[in-house]
């Protein structure tokens, strides 16, 4: 059964204490779940990565099933769930264990998700979705903290710790409680104090422009590109990134050619490819050939090259290069 983040105010574990939150607003189900176990002050609360959970599951079926330990009712609360996890919940479900709650937080779950499929289509189960602040709401819960500590800030400097956000809240509220004990020492503070004290949260990271790139998500590569500060010694780390990710792609690109099977070519890849990253990396595959990726590794080795002898601005150099060569050119003037 599926609820609005908004509806979570009427999850009662008494009733349903199979709850199932997911997304990427991290801040927002921290919110939630930290309301729910106020409300449960009844119950202890037991926490687990879903990894430590699977590796111990037989000591916590044994402590669940014993009277003697489990008198008391508890929430167990799985961080981190994928799909490895649904049968262990569903057998939780046929023991009708009264006793104990399984509050399950998850990232991002798309909607062939197994276990997002399982809390939604069962009525006796909770599947609640927090997606993104938006940049009006994290504007007001910024104003509204800022204003509480009698903190002067300006709303273009307001402005500026929303769009680091990424649109969790969780984040926000880091970055106000940053700015609010450097209030203390400072009364007035610039634009150059938040940046120099805030997280750059949407420096989405080398790994991530890479990917981007060799997904040809123009958008959101100039969108890093734009809020990044890289240094010169970044991209001899950008142009190694690159080469190791296009080898690896190569590899997949060939087997690809070979099977033409994007499924069977991600289900045999070695290393194994993580489950959120598959299609990600079927995109890749899609847009490069292997003759294009060796031309792309024969040009990156080139600019690495250029980066190490100075021959011109580094950041410039790796700039221009991954607009000319990923989105100005025709893939087959590779």
């Amino acid at each position: 059964m599926i609820f609005k983040s908004y509806e979570t105010k009427n999850i009662d574990l008494n009733i349903n204490n199979f709850v199932l939150f997911y997304g990427q607003n991290q801040g927002a189900k921290e919110e939630e779940i930290s309301k729910i176990l106020t409300i449960n002050k009844d119950k202890a609360a037991v926490k687990y990565d879903e990894k430590e959970f699977l590796e111990n599951i037989e000591i916590i079926y044994e402590n669940i099933l014993s009277e003697s330990l489990f008198e008391e009712k508890k929430i167990i609360i799985i961080y981190r769930a994928t799909d490895k996890i649904v049968k262990i919940i569903d057998e939780f479900i046929k023991k009708d264990i009264s006793k104990v709650s399984l509050l399950i937080n998850s990232n991002t779950l798309e909607k062939k998700s197994k276990l997002r499929s399982f809390f939604e289509k069962d009525k006796k189960l909770i599947c609640v979705p927090f997606y993104p602040d938006t940049p009006e709401l994290l504007s007001k819960l910024s104003y509204n903290y800022l204003k509480k500590y009698n903190v002067v800030f300006s709303q273009e400097n307001i402005n500026l710790v929303v769009n680091k956000c990424n649109g969790d809240r969780g984040i926000l509220k880091n970055e106000l409680e940053k700015i609010k004990f450097l209030s203390l020492s400072k009364n007035k503070l610039s634009t150059e104090d938040i940046l120099k004290l805030i997280n750059l949260v949407d420096n989405y990271g080398i790994s991530e422009l890479v990917d981007s790139c060799l997904a040809k998500n123009q958008k959101k590569t100039i969108n890093i590109l734009n809020e990044n500060n890289f240094s010169n010694e970044d991209c001899v780390i950008i142009t190694r990134t690159f080469l190791t990710k296009l080898k690896r792609l190569s590899i997949l690109s060939k087997n690809y050619s070979d099977n033409k099977n994007l499924d069977i070519t991600i289900a045999n890849a070695k290393p194994p490819i993580f489950w959120k990253d598959k299609y990600l990396v079927k995109q890749q595959i899609s847009k490069w050939s292997n003759k294009q990726i060796r031309k792309l590794i024969f040009d990156i080795n080139k600019i690495e090259l250029q980066i190490k002898k100075n021959l011109i601005n580094p950041v410039n150099l790796i700039s221009n290069f991954i607009l000319d060569k990923f989105f100005l050119e025709p893939n087959n003037e590779l």
